[in-house]
């Protein structure tokens, strides 16, 4: 995977490419405050295809979005259509991790003539919002914004501590923790800080309600095969995941043992379990 650069409505997006021009298109989207790196177990497994991992804006090595602008899941759909733009790609595959695979179903509902096909790892839809509490939120995200404006960033002397945190937070090995922070650390004096854009942190202002995230999934018209790994995250859990998935007109669930970067941990066996699904391996440059 080599690095590459595109420029878009929102600024500079950055990531990672590998080169494989010609095969299947798939974009990669990755999860809440990781980036492209996310994707760098798995891409060996994925070297048939042309693979391309953005970092999201505001993530890894890309723009941050505007002061005053809000980071959101519509806002991400057309940022995601920017870059495929920018590719020259008109129709393509998708790949999402976690925020990104429901990022991915936004993008796949709202703009179905230009998805082939639909790969959801460890998320699908969006999560939702108990009615009741949509004051209390909207209140909650106000304050939390207000409160960020001015506050400084964590300085990291070296990426050690940074490692652990990621390890600690997210359950993940070194290795995987490793591969996270050294593409989202920004050299600075005296250290590092995160180079993720802070507001990434701020609750949501709204969020859908189950009927609408219900409705979403079910107008995800390509080919969709979702990827949950076994035990489920407590913000999905069964057997409401399970039902979700059924609601997709052409859609597969498959469970994998294992956790949340289970794509990371584990890609043997998440590749295993994609298969031929975003293009067989007959496709490959050369084959």
């Amino acid at each position: 995977m080599r690095e590459f650069e595109v420029g878009i409505a929102c600024g500079r997006i950055a990531g990672l490419r590998n080169g494989n021009t010609g095969a299947p298109r798939v974009l990669a989207l990755h999860g809440w405050l990781d980036n492209a790196a996310s994707f760098l177990p798995l891409a060996p497994y994925l070297a048939h295809l042309d693979l391309v991992a953005p970092d999201l804006p505001g993530h890894g090595r890309s723009a941050h979005l505007p002061p005053g602008t809000d980071y959101s899941f519509p806002g991400a759909l057309h940022s995601v259509l920017d870059v495929a733009d920018a590719l020259g790609w008109e129709r393509f595959a998708l790949l999402g991790h976690s925020m990104g695979a429901g990022i991915a179903s936004l993008v796949a509902a709202g703009c179905p003539q230009r998805i082939e096909r639909l790969l959801a790892i460890e998320a699908l839809g969006a999560l939702p919002e108990d009615p009741a509490r949509t004051a209390v939120r909207l209140r909650e995200a106000v304050a939390a914004t207000r409160a960020l404006r001015g506050k400084r960033l964590r300085l990291f002397v070296d990426p050690a501590p940074a490692i652990r945190a990621r390890m600690q937070a997210n359950g993940l090995s070194e290795p995987v923790a490793r591969l996270l922070v050294e593409r989202g650390l920004l050299a600075v004096d005296g250290g590092h800080v995160w180079s993720s854009d802070p507001r990434l942190t701020l609750p949501t202002p709204v969020r859908m309600i189950d009927a609408q995230i219900d409705d979403l999934v079910a107008g995800i018209a390509c080919p969709t095969r979702v990827i949950y790994a076994d035990p489920p995250q407590p913000y999905l859990p069964e057997p409401e995941r399970s039902r979700r998935a059924r609601l997709l007109p052409r859609g597969e669930l498959v469970v994998v043992p294992g956790s949340h970067h289970l794509h990371m941990e584990d890609p043997a066996a998440v590749a295993a379990a994609i298969g031929d699904f975003l293009g067989p391996r007959a496709a490959a440059a050369g084959a």
